[in-house]
Order: structure tokens, then C-alpha cells, then sequence
């Protein structure tokens, strides 16, 4: 008979921030869910965005639904991708070892804790700050001459001080804690609303009304209509391909599932159509009315003739930058940092080392050539989208649901898998990622780049399934588990016994 294999021993360390929240400090409620992503979808880049399909050609019908079609698909996937976090309390870093491994789940930690978070953190930081300029501007215009010709490696004295005022406005928020997020994300609502819907009113009047707007003509696309309408839902999905990933960090403060899933489904939704509306209204009718496109929001801002209208509409656009920051980015980016070093670094000071990396990068630099930018993010974009289909492959086919949390925090659970990795997700991920990325230099796979999150996260999750269930992977797989699981696991202390056992109970 087979003698089994020593389990592997791995040295362990949980910071509190890694634990299970318990079921009765969860008290995000549905109304949070409703508005927490509200700063994701009204902001300057998504309008760049939507500008970006008028240039494809695509005309108002095709952009409405190329939105439309994203967000539901959004929604439906946001939802799944919290379950986990919702029904254990756990965050986003651990959710990651239970279809990674304890070692291998450094890899998709890294995409996208450290690297997508901290460009995406610096990028809207400074996407945020001109909001900052006119506000300050507008109250002391002396400001806006500040330093006359000096800069700061191609920022202005103004501009780089704003960038750092408003860098210190989201580490506040950072260290004020989820609770001061679930109330400040109440406040986002009703102004986003007002603010989006009046630019979408102003727009309208300006180009004499709905009709010249709906007579709008495209140009026509250069191509393949039916791709290229697919590629703008893609292009919309994957730049929340971050968020997706590491939704359990902000799940695991529901207070039940039906708070996450109905406030996000009606949040996505709700929001994505004033933002079709409102995106439409602002690019077409300034097209109309100017003779060229205003894709940048803060444009728009600056031409209202009221001080007041200013005041407030550069007040929400700095505020749902922040959300952007603290929800999608700069949480994220401290859980996984947290994770990765536990005996250096807790979530504050690793969000704040992720921050600090934030300016380092020169995010400016980043917007002086728009290619650039664009093609970085959708290398990001590729590599995440295969994150997500084995995460969710694993939770609702492999798991079922059905996580052991005390292996899960223990040094020979079932998921430490082979040394701390489990190869079948890791040969997905990468592999989904080389197929959906490599079109961008490979002329006959460019159909696949276009799409690369649809391409990414299906490819990955039939490869993971197939390795685990059918291929070479799947008996090892059993027979290794079956070894670790004959043995006790490593035991933890007494306080983190009762948490994970009250957590266990309760769901």
C-alpha cells in the first residue's frame, strides 16, 4: 500500500485584518451596496471611454447598448464574485488560496493588488487633482499662477500641489476605516445624480434640444461592427476587472447576501443607465453644439457660468474619484500587501506603502500619451480576467460553495495544495492570459485581444476545470488532499479558534 506523504509544514501568520469579520460586526446594508461603486462609473477616464466608441464610429443606439449589455453582465459577475466574502467574511487575499494555494496565490495577489491597484490608485489621483485646481481656483485665482513657468518633471506647481492635497484626502479616508466609507458613499449618491443629470440637461439645451441629438450621425465603423460592439462591452468589463476580483474585500461587511446582491444589481444598473444618458448627452451635444466632442467632464465643468454649479460639480467629481481610490484600489492594495508580508506590514501601512509608490510612478506621465496608458491597463485587464474565471470556476463548481475555513487558516490545509500551489490555476491563469494578450502582436489572434475579457476569464475557467476534474491534475490532486487531510492541522490560537468557529456557525 501507498505510504502517504508528510504534509507540508508552512510557517503561518494571520494579521487581524485577514481574519474572518464576524457575523454581527457586518453591518453594511443595501443602501451601501446601492452607491459604493458610484465613483467607478462617473469618472473622467469612463467618459474618455465612452468617447473613445463615438471615435470607433459606433453610432448613440450602439454606445446605449454597448453600456447597457456591460452593465448587466457587471452586475450579475460583482455579485458572484462577493458570494464568498458575504457568506464567510473573508477578504479577497484568502479567498485567493482556496482555488491558488497558500504560495500560489501570490501570483494573482501581485497583478492585482500591488501592480493593477497602485497604477490604477496614481492614475485616478491625479485624474481627480485639475477638479482640485479650478475648486482652489475658482476661491483664490492667484493659485492658478502659482510657481510661473517651474515644474516638477512636467507638473506644475499648482498641479503637483493639488495632486498631493488630494493624495493626502484619500490616505485620510484609508485610515478613517470601512465604517466612515459606508457612510461617506451615502453622501455620493444624491449629488451624483444631480451633478451627472445636470450636465446631461445642460447638454441638451446647449445643442437645442433632444432632437439634433438623436439625429446624430456616426461616421460609421471601419471594420467589423458586430466585433468591434463586443469589444466596447469588453473594454467597459475590463476595467473592472480589479473590483471584480477583490470584491469579498467589501462583501464580507454585508450583513446577508440579499443586502450585496439586490444593492449592487440596482446600484450597476440604476447608475449605468444615468450614465449612458448622461455620457451620450454630454459627448454628441457638445459635438453638436461646438462642432467637436468634450470627452472630459472637467471641460464641461469649466463652461457653466454658475460658481456655484462649479463648486459642486468639481465637489462630487473629487469625491467619486476618492471612491474609485479607497473602494477599488488603495483597500485592495493594503489587504494584499498585508497578505504577502504579514510579520512587516498591516492593511494601513500597506495601503500607505501602495500610495507612496502611487506618486513615485509619476502618474502625470502616464496621460501625456494615451496609447500608452490604454495599452498598460488592458495588459492588466488580460491578466486579471483569467483571475477572475478560475476563482469563480473553483468557488461554485470545484468548492460548491463549501469552504473548510480552519484549513484554510492552517499550515497543512487541503489548501496548501502541491508546496503551497495549485498548479492547474496558475497554468490557467497564465495560460488564458498569453492567448488573450498575445493578438496585440500577433496579427491572427487580434480578434481575441479585442475581446481579451471575455477571452481571459472563459478560456481560464475551462482550462482550470478541465486540469482539475479530467486532466493530468485531477487524481494527484485527490490523492495529495486526501494525504494533508489525514493529518490535524496545525493548530491556531484560542482567539482565532472561537473567531473562525462563531464565523463557521453563523453562516
Amino acid at each position: 500500500m501507498k505510504q502517504p506523504k508528510a504534509p507540508m509544514k508552512l510557517d503561518l501568520e494571520f494579521n487581524k485584518e485577514l481574519l474572518p469579520t464576524k457575523p454581527d460586526e457586518r453591518n453594511w446594508k443595501m443602501e451601501n451596496y446601492f452607491s459604493i461603486w458610484m465613483g467607478n462609473i462617473h469618472n473622467v477616464p469612463a467618459y474618455v471611454t465612452i468617447g473613445g466608441f463615438f471615435a470607433l464610429g459606433l453610432s448613440i443606439g450602439q454606445v446605449f447598448w454597448s453600456i447597457m449589455i456591460a452593465a448587466i453582465i457587471l452586475a450579475l459577475v460583482m455579485v458572484l464574485s462577493g458570494h464568498a466574502g458575504a457568506k464567510y467574511g473573508i477578504p479577497f487575499a484568502m479567498l485567493l488560496r482556496t482555488s491558488y494555494g497558500i504560495r500560489g496565490a501570490m501570483l494573482p495577489g501581485i497583478i492585482r493588488g500591488c501592480i493593477a491597484a497602485i497604477m490604477w490608485f496614481g492614475f485616478q489621483t491625479y485624474a481627480g487633482s485639475p477638479a482640485f485646481t479650478i475648486l482652489i481656483g475658482k476661491l483664490w485665482p492667484a493659485y492658478l499662477q502659482l510657481g510661473g513657468n517651474w515644474d516638477f518633471f512636467g507638473l506644475s506647481l499648482p498641479g503637483l500641489i493639488s495632486f498631493l492635497v488630494f493624495w493626502t484626502f484619500n490616505i485620510l479616508f484609508v485610515f478613517g476605516g470601512m465604517r466612515i466609507l459606508g457612510k461617506f458613499t451615502k453622501l455620493l449618491s444624491p449629488l451624483v445624480y444631480v451633478v451627472f443629470g445636470g450636465m446631461a440637461i445642460w447638454a441638451i439645451q446647449l445643442a437645442g434640444g433632444i432632437t439634433p441629438i438623436l439625429e446624430y450621425s456616426s461616421k460609421g465603423v471601419d471594420g467589423n461592427t458586430t466585433l468591434i460592439f463586443f469589444a466596447s462591452i469588453s473594454a467597459i468589463l475590463a476595467t473592472w476587472a480589479a473590483p471584480i476580483v477583490s470584491a469579498s474585500d467589501f462583501t464580507k461587511e454585508a450583513r446577508s447576501q440579499k443586502d450585496q446582491s439586490i444593492g449592487q444589481i440596482a446600484g450597476l444598473i440604476t447608475t449605468y443607465l444615468l450614465f449612458a444618458i448622461a455620457a451620450i448627452a454630454v459627448i454628441v451635444g457638445s459635438e453638436v453644439a461646438f462642432g467637436t466632442p468634450i470627452w472630459n467632464v472637467l471641460d464641461v465643468v469649466d463652461r457653466f457660468n454658475s460658481d456655484f454649479a462649479i463648486g459642486i460639480s468639481v465637489l462630487t467629481i473629487c469625491m467619486t474619484t476618492l471612491a474609485v481610490n479607497i473602494t477599488g484600489n488603495i483597500i485592495p492594495a493594503g489587504y494584499q500587501l498585508s497578505a504577502l508580508f504579514p510579520k512587516h506590514l498591516s492593511f494601513k501601512t500597506g495601503a500607505l506603502l501602495a500610495a507612496v509608490v502611487g506618486i513615485i510612478i509619476m502618474p502625470w506621465k502616464l496621460m501625456e500619451n494615451a496609447t500608452s496608458i490604454f495599452t498598460f491597463l488592458n495588459i492588466i485587464g488580460g491578466l486579471l480576467s483569467p483571475v477572475i474565471g478560475v476563482m469563480l470556476t473553483h468557488y461554485f463548481f470545484i468548492a460548491k460553495k463549501d469552504l473548510d475555513m480552519k484549513d484554510l487558516y492552517s499550515a497543512n490545509g487541503k489548501y496548501s495544495y502541491t508546496n503551497g500551489i495549485h498548479v492547474p490555476a496558475i497554468i490557467a491563469t497564465l495560460g488564458a492570459g498569453f492567448i488573450s494578450l498575445i493578438g496585440q502582436v500577433v496579427p491572427f489572434f487580434k480578434s481575441l485581444y479585442d475581446v481579451s475579457f471575455f477571452t481571459g476569464s472563459i478560456l481560464a475557467s475551462i482550462i482550470y476545470f478541465t486540469l482539475v476534474t479530467k486532466g493530468l491534475f485531477a487524481s494527484r490532486s485527490v490523492e495529495e488532499q486526501g494525504d494533508i487531510i489525514k493529518v490535524a492541522p496545525k493548530p491556531l490560537d484560542r482567539a482565532t479558534t472561537v473567531s473562525l468557529s462563531e464565523t463557521v456557525r453563523r453562516s
